[in-house]
């Protein structure tokens, strides 16, 4: 009787086995296919490309602040390398907890909405509206490398100064209420300027018009530097600068290439024509200053490369090569004439030309993008008026006309503000002194010469 229990029960057991590997089997069979299809939609090399190209962008942060850090006195060069490195501090937890969300989350209204607050709903599958083929959150994090250095652009302006509380307070609300709703506008799903047709491949409107105008608003309303004569100092360290400039152009390949957001043609075609502007603006800037002054200048050719990684930007992934020689060459004229007579005769004090070189620089990029875009080279963009379709620069004069309004406005508003509460501009004993030690009782430079 036990045995025959005993059998009864190895039987059971047997089929309870068999029905559970089935059944087990049979999941699988539902599911692998569900993640087979889930992960063939994320491309490894793309993905490594786009964490590669964030890597690059955030460089150009620290590469900033080398870049002001030498062109400004040397009691103050800490200040602007505390200001950069707290910029890339504070926005890095704006940015995952509501100013993506605010910037790319999709809607029609000023900005995207809270409903990928805190990176809610923005995991590693791909989101095939921004990227298809690149985990959404690698998405979320080359697009934070920009939100990061766009205000830190500003710095250029209100440099040697601006008390720090201000400026972090001020940092804050602008990248809020200036730069997410702009991005949305602009690249965001349900942006209007994007649903308009504006054309901005890396950020010749989003990052450098919108700083360069904000940078403006800035050196206009803080004022001129105490005793400062007619002619700016001199850059105290010129090796930081150059050091500077090299990381930008370094990083610039990630800023542009990397909009591509896949590792393909667009991206080497960005690639080529963001070296090509650069160069051309270098040498041209060069050849300017040796017209008119007699001597080309190291800060001279910094000065035009970076006007020229600036120009091309918003074109990067429309236009092809000549072109891009032709924006380089032309960027220079007129940012030089921009810092060289026309900021002399107006009297403004734009510390480091953040104006003259984003700002004049971002606007011209973005109608020759509406000149020299061509569809043959991206074909999901569009043909400029030089490839038969003048619409087309119409809308990038309306896209930049509408952004140097807004910025001004509401930088204006948001600078007026911070200074009810807090005063933006240091006193004039501070000031003489240097930001360096009334702000952060620190020194640069521990021996004097």
């Amino acid at each position: 009787m036990l045995c025959r229990k005993k059998g009864v029960f190895m039987s059971l057991s047997r089929k309870f086995c068999l029905i559970t590997i089935l059944t087990f089997m049979g999941v699988l069979w539902l599911i692998v296919p569900v993640f087979a299809q889930n992960s063939a939609k994320i491309d490894t090399g793309d993905t490594a490309w786009v964490l590669l190209s964030s890597t690059l962008v955030m460089l150009m942060t620290p590469g900033l602040a080398f870049f002001y850090g030498g062109m400004v006195r040397r009691k103050n060069m800490l200040s602007i390398l505390m200001q950069c490195f707290m910029i890339l501090c504070v926005l890095s937890i704006q940015w995952v907890l509501f100013g993506y969300s605010l910037s790319f989350h999709p809607g029609k209204g000023f900005w995207g909405g809270f409903g990928w607050f805190g990176l809610n709903g923005v995991g590693l599958e791909p989101y095939a509206d921004y990227a298809g083929t690149i985990p959404h959150q690698a998405f979320m994090i080359f697009q934070a490398m920009f939100a990061i250095i766009t205000p830190a652009l500003i710095i250029g302006a209100f440099a040697e100064r601006m008390k720090f509380s201000a400026f972090l307070i001020f940092t804050v609300l602008w990248a809020t209420f200036v730069y997410d709703p702009v991005c949305h506008w602009v690249w965001g799903m349900g942006g209007w300027l994007r649903n308009l047709g504006a054309l901005d491949f890396a950020g010749g409107t989003v990052v450098h018009i919108n700083a360069g105008i904000a940078a403006l608003v800035a050196a206009l309303v803080i004022g001129r530097r105490k005793n400062l004569d007619s002619n700016t100092p001199p850059p105290h360290n010129l090796p930081f600068v150059v050091l500077g400039t090299g990381l930008l152009w370094f990083g610039w390949f990630g800023f542009n290439a990397g909009s591509a957001l896949a590792a393909n043609g667009l991206a080497v075609n960005a690639f080529v024509v963001t070296n090509t502007a650069a160069a051309a603006a270098g040498l041209s800037w060069a050849l300017l200053e040796w017209l008119r002054n007699g001597k080309p200048t190291m800060f001279g050719v910094a000065s035009g490369a970076v006007a020229g990684l600036v120009a091309i930007t918003p074109a990067a992934g429309f236009v092809g090569v000549i072109p891009a020689i032709v924006i380089g060459i032309l960027v220079s004229v007129l940012c030089f004439t921009a810092v060289s007579i026309i900021k002399p005769k107006l009297g403004y004090d734009d510390a480091l030309d953040a104006f003259g070189v984003h700002c004049v620089g971002g606007i011209w990029g973005a109608l020759a993008t509406g000149l020299f875009a061509s569809k043959a080279i991206n074909p999901a963009g569009a043909d400029g008026l030089f490839f038969g379709n003048p619409k087309q620069f119409l809308i990038q004069l309306l896209t930049v006309l509408i952004t140097v309004a807004y910025t001004f406005i509401a930088t204006f508003i948001i600078y007026k503000l911070v200074n009810l509460f807090v005063s933006v501009r240091v006193g004039e004993k501070e000031e003489l002194m240097g930001l360096d030690l009334t702000q952060h009782r620190e020194r640069a430079y521990t021996i004097l010469e």
